[in-house]
């Protein structure tokens, strides 16, 4: 009875954590350039699931697992990509089996985020992209990249000036009112570290 019990809680929490974090999973491996980053969302979920019995840290625990999980398919990829020859691209605009979702229009819309973001070292790239993206504290961002809080701290500021650098660059042409060269708050240095 007590084992039925335990399993119909680990569902229980599968299905929350699903609801709460795919679609900022599947942004984060979009952001890094996964070919079929539905596919390997569902990977990292599958990959989650039996290792919900001996979670740790409630909420917290659980999403830097989810992060922890998906950086290493995002290594993965990139390891795998590298001895094999480039795969035809997907076309998301022949797709219609979904509509795209607030993550999909930032990385992908008109905002030029996807094209900034493939300007930045693979690095800083993936520490914007757990930082900002998958909204994950320093530390969550250090355990998974393996790195200290301070390194990560260093490497996100280098990562924003650099980004700063590139939207300087750029026009400051209006997307859905707001210049694409203008600089959020965070990349001046008033985000306090969560």
């Amino acid at each position: 009875m007590k084992d039925h019990a335990q399993r119909d809680s680990t569902a229980v929490l599968f299905t929350d954590a699903y609801r709460t974090h795919a679609a900022s999973v599947l942004a984060y491996l979009r952001s890094q350039g996964v070919d079929d980053p539905e596919a390997v969302t569902q990977d990292v979920f599958l990959a989650l699931y039996p290792r919900l019995d001996a979670l740790s840290g409630g909420r917290d625990g659980l999403r830097a697992l989810l992060f922890t999980i998906a950086h290493a398919r995002v290594v993965d990829h990139h390891r795998r990509r590298s001895r094999v020859p480039a795969p035809i691209a997907y076309d998301p605009l022949t797709d219609t089996r979904s509509t795209p979702s607030a993550e999909d229009h930032v990385v992908h819309g008109d905002t030029g985020v996807a094209e900034l973001l493939s300007r930045l070292t693979p690095e800083y790239r993936d520490v914007i992209a757990l930082r900002i993206l998958a909204e994950l504290t320093i530390d969550e961002v250090a355990g998974i990249m393996g790195r200290s809080s301070g390194a990560i701290k260093q490497l996100q500021r280098r990562a924003l000036i650099a980004l700063r650098r590139e939207v300087a660059d750029g026009e400051t042409v209006p997307v859905d009112g707001v210049p694409v060269g203008a600089v959020p708050a965070f990349a001046h240095g008033r985000e306090e570290a969560r």
